[in-house]
C-alpha cells in the first residue's frame, strides 16, 4: 500500500529527521513538509494526505489545537518531546504518538501502525495503543503547576491563570489574586499547558481563553488589560476562536 504524507514541524533538525526516515521506507510518498502550522492548514484544506506526522509544541498554533480545528484528519501520528500530551492525543483519535528523539525502529512501528488502520478502519486494535504504552499508567492531565516565586515555589492552578506576560528570560503571571513573576522562558511554561485552553496571541502573551472578556481584530481583553494579537499568531487564533463557536453551537 503506497501512503501520500506530510510533516509539520517547526523544529529544522527533526523535520530533517522525518524526511529522512520517510525516504528510506518506498512506500510512504511525502507531499510537504512545513514549519509553520497555519501554511499547512491552508495546504490541508484542499489535499488530503493518507499521515500526518505533526509536532504539538509549535509557536503559531500547537498541534493538538490544530487538530481540533481540521475538518477532515488524516491518519495522525504525534511527536513532540513531551509526554503529558499522550492522553489528550488519545482522545482526538491520534493513532500514535512518537517521543523524542525519535528512532527509526519506532517510527517503523509508528507507520505500520498507520498502514494497519487505513487497510481496515474498523480495526480498533489499530488505534491508540501505542500510546497507551508509552505513557505512564498514572499519567493524568494536570490542573496545576508549580512556580517559582523568590525563594518560594507557589503551586498554581491552571484555572486561576488569566494571562502570561514574557519579560525576556522571566514571565508574569497573572491571576486574580496578583502577579507571579519567576525566571523562566515563555515558550518552557507554554509548553506545560493544555492547548485546548491556553492560546499564544503574541511573541509576548498567551492568554486563557476562560478569561477573555472581548476579542477585538488586533487585540482581546481580560478585565482591564488589553492584550495585542499580532499579525503572526492572528489566523490561528481566530480559527480556534471560530472552532470554539461551533463546538458551542453543537452543544
Amino acid at each position: 500500500m503506497n501512503l501520500t504524507c506530510i510533516i509539520i514541524e517547526d523544529e529544522p533538525l527533526a523535520r530533517n529527521l522525518l524526511t529522512e526516515y520517510i525516504a528510506m521506507i518506498s512506500t510512504l510518498e511525502l507531499l510537504e513538509s512545513f514549519s509553520n502550522p497555519v501554511k499547512a492548514l491552508d495546504f490541508l484544506r484542499t489535499r488530503e494526505p493518507d499521515i500526518l506526522f505533526l509536532d504539538v509544541q509549535m509557536p503559531e498554533i500547537t498541534g493538538i489545537s490544530l487538530l481540533k480545528i481540521l475538518k477532515t484528519k488524516p491518519i495522525v501520528i504525534l511527536t513532540t518531546a513531551y509526554s503529558e500530551y499522550a492522553i489528550e492525543g488519545y482522545e482526538l483519535d491520534v493513532t500514535d504518538y512518537l517521543l523524542k528523539p525519535i528512532t527509526f525502529e519506532r517510527f517503523l512501528k509508528a507507520v505500520e501502525k498507520a498502514t494497519d488502520r487505513l487497510a481496515d478502519p474498523g480495526n480498533s486494535s489499530a488505534k491508540g495503543t501505542t500510546i497507551r504504552e508509552e505513557a505512564p499508567a498514572t499519567l493524568q492531565p494536570i490542573d496545576y503547576l508549580f512556580v517559582k516565586d523568590g525563594t518560594r515555589h507557589v503551586k498554581l492552578r491552571l484555572n486561576e491563570i488569566r494571562f502570561i506576560k514574557g519579560l525576556k528570560d522571566y514571565i508574569a503571571i497573572h491571576t486574580p489574586k496578583g502577579k507571579i513573576t519567576t525566571l523562566q522562558r515563555l515558550k518552557t511554561l507554554e509548553e506545560q499547558l493544555p492547548a485546548s485552553h491556553f492560546v499564544r496571541v503574541h511573541h509576548s502573551y498567551i492568554v486563557a481563553l476562560e478569561w477573555i472578556d472581548i476579542i477585538d481584530r488586533d487585540s482581546v481583553q481580560i478585565g482591564e488589560t488589553v492584550i495585542p494579537v499580532s499579525d503572526t499568531y492572528r489566523k490561528a487564533f481566530k480559527a480556534i476562536i471560530d472552532q470554539k463557536h461551533l463546538d458551542n453551537l453543537g452543544h
